[in-house]
């Protein structure tokens, strides 16, 4: 068995937190790992927002059991969850599984260029609950007949794709972010590792100190995609 030494408790914390989260909107999500010498991405995709999200780790030193390069793997969510050891500081990786569509489609892992014009993390994080409130206030003023799952999904296609400001970045590419505890303030953000914006092709990332989401401006399923 793989099994993944973290830097420290912390970074066990973070990837136990993560993992809770996406098993929140999936309870069979999947996860892929790829790891190369002591830095670990984590991606995955909760189904109510379409994007992928993107948790980097740190590991204390590369793998055992003669993984000594890269890995790259698709496993259960919840049994790399199971696997944590936060007092230890350590993972074991599950077997794999057959991987969802949207794990062979990553985002490209350069020629990203920051883009300007994103708002403060303040001014996310309020996007977000006027958008929350927006949703609420509309749906609750539906009469019974029509408070039905396509007026529903309807309304929220309008409101979560939305653009933020003249970013191109929609609207629920942050609201996942705050879901998934990646807007959550920070007493000293990291400074290699500040809130931002950016684009390769036809894909947005929004960058925090505690992650990433990434998005296609046309959607995950269209051509141009990088597959890897």
């Amino acid at each position: 068995m793989t099994v993944l030494h973290l830097a420290d408790d912390g970074e066990a914390a973070d990837l136990a937190a993560f993992l809770a989260r996406l098993i929140h909107y999936d309870r069979s999500a999947a996860v892929r790992l790829q790891a190369t010498g002591t830095t670990l991405a984590v991606f995955g995709r909760p189904p109510s927002f379409e994007v992928l999200a993107v948790r980097a780790v740190r590991l204390a030193k590369p793998y055992e059991n003669g993984l000594d390069v890269q890995l790259d793997v698709t496993v259960s969510a919840g049994e790399l969850l199971e696997s944590v050891d936060e007092s230890a500081a350590t993972a074991a990786v599950p077997d794999a599984v057959t991987g969802p569509p949207w794990a062979g489609v990553l985002p490209p892992r350069g020629g990203w260029r920051q883009e300007r014009g994103l708002p403060t993390p303040d001014e996310l994080r309020a996007t977000v609950a006027a958008a929350v409130a927006e949703f609420r206030s509309r749906t609750e003023e539906l009469p019974p007949e029509r408070r039905t799952r396509p007026e529903l999904d309807r309304i929220g296609r309008e409101i979560w794709s939305r653009e933020v400001g003249d970013t191109g970045l929609p609207v629920r590419a942050v609201h996942a972010a705050q879901s998934l505890g990646f807007l959550r303030p920070a007493p000293k953000a990291p400074a290699d590792e500040p809130l931002g914006l950016f684009s390769s092709g036809a894909w947005l990332r929004l960058r925090t100190p505690y992650g990433s989401i990434a998005v296609r401006r046309a959607g995950l399923g269209v051509l141009g995609v990088s597959v890897r």
